[in-house]
């Protein structure tokens, strides 16, 4: 009997060792997507923990290889060939120093060869950089935010920010932006707000892709113009008509800065925003809509709504688009800036649909009697979800 007990102890911490050394080699890229299904889980302190070994594990790869090179380029052979890395190159791999080759072929494998200038410098600079790990940075951030800790995860997302050349995705940063506005969003710093929203509306990818090509792009200042023209002249339905403009990853931006340019009396700002948050909703409806009808045609946003028919899909996304209450503040910052017959259209709109409560009942009452502040009392109804307008 003793000595089955020692043999299963044995085993035990065999294996137990076992496990912890598959557990020290598994990769970073590894350990990060294990604390992500953690987080999924709700299992956040066991996700934090899977998030910070993963900083760390990529913190030693990198420094490990950036010691590498370091220590290559520092022989005198190979100080003697200069700075061309094409040259360092092959007589790393002609001489069989098989760290230094794993670490340029990782750098190759994450960073563009030809931007390196054929430099063996810039090269061990760009290696050196990749020790910085922004997705872990973001992802402690995350549980902080879930744990409401939310000024530790500004401070997180900060960080990540600040390292958002070093994102694997070129548009993750503007998932980081969204968040970091609706942390400012929540605490009720609404000047953070809006520098993090137009970063949003105004800003470009890691690789210099605009998010909104047509509102930060001097080619689409004509095109703005015209929109705003009709809007305002024609009235909404000929510009839906009109325009179509598919770019949802900006919709919310739009849509938050219309409402935040209203809260203060912004009244041309937030007809510019939610004009455009307002074309992108619609947009988005009227394609999926005809994705069931390929004969359908936009006459107007009743003849829209009604085609809708039940597709709650639709549906949800207008709930989550804020789709009614963006129409109604759009409709009142056309008024505010002296456009009353395009914001009565609107305003007729949402006074025509039975089933979308208080806008329906706002909306009649600006029909009846206009005004910029009715039913408004201040920029947190505005601006906090959850509150009344």
């Amino acid at each position: 009997m003793k000595f089955r007990r020692r043999c299963c102890t044995f085993i035990f911490v065999v294996l137990g060792a076992v496990c912890a050394q598959s557990q020290e080699e598994r990769p970073w890229w590894y350990i990060m997507e294990q604390g992500k299904l953690l987080f999924r889980q709700g299992d956040y302190g066991s996700a934090l923990l899977s998030f910070e070994d993963a900083r760390r594990q990529r913190y030693n790869r990198y420094t490990g290889m950036e010691k590498d090179f370091i220590n290559f380029l520092s022989i005198p052979e190979v100080r003697a060939i200069g700075d061309s890395l094409d040259i360092v190159d092959g007589y790393a791999r002609e001489r069989n120093y098989v760290d230094v080759q794993q670490g340029l072929d990782e750098l190759y494998y994450r960073f563009p060869q030809e931007n390196l200038q054929n430099s063996a410098l810039r090269a061990l600079e760009e290696l050196g950089k990749f020790k910085d790990y922004p997705e872990a940075e973001y992802w402690i951030g995350e549980v902080y935010r879930v744990e409401g800790e939310l000024g530790l995860a500004l401070g997180q997302y900060q960080k990540a920010l600040a390292l958002s050349a070093r994102f694997e995705d070129p548009d993750f940063e503007l998932d980081l932006l969204y968040k970091m506005a609706d942390l400012y969003r929540a605490r009720q710093d609404f000047t953070l707000m809006e520098e993090t929203l137009l970063k949003i509306v105004e800003g470009s990818n890691t690789r210099g892709q605009p998010w909104d090509p047509l509102w930060s792009g001097s080619s689409g200042e004509f095109t703005r113009n015209s929109m705003t023209r009709t809007l305002e002249n024609s009235g909404p339905t000929r510009f839906l008509v009109m325009y179509r403009y598919n770019n949802g990853s900006v919709e919310k931006a739009h849509r938050l800065l219309g409402f935040y340019y209203y809260a203060f009396n912004r009244y041309n700002r937030a007809a510019e925003h939610l004009m455009f948050a307002f074309l992108i909703q619609n947009s988005v409806l009227i394609e999926e809509v005809r994705r069931d009808r390929y004969d359908f045609v936009f006459e107007s946003l009743e003849n829209l709504a009604d085609s809708l028919g039940r597709r709650t899909d639709l549906l949800e996304y207008m709930n989550g688009a804020e789709y009614y209450r963006c129409a109604y503040y759009l409709g009142n910052s056309l008024y505010g800036i002296g456009r009353e017959s395009s914001a009565r259209i609107l305003w007729s709109f949402l006074g025509s649909r039975e089933q979308i409560g208080e806008w329906r009942s706002l909306a009649l009452a600006q029909t009846e009697r206009p005004s910029v502040g009715n039913a408004f009392t201040g920029p947190v109804n505005t601006l906090t979800p959850g509150l009344s307008p």
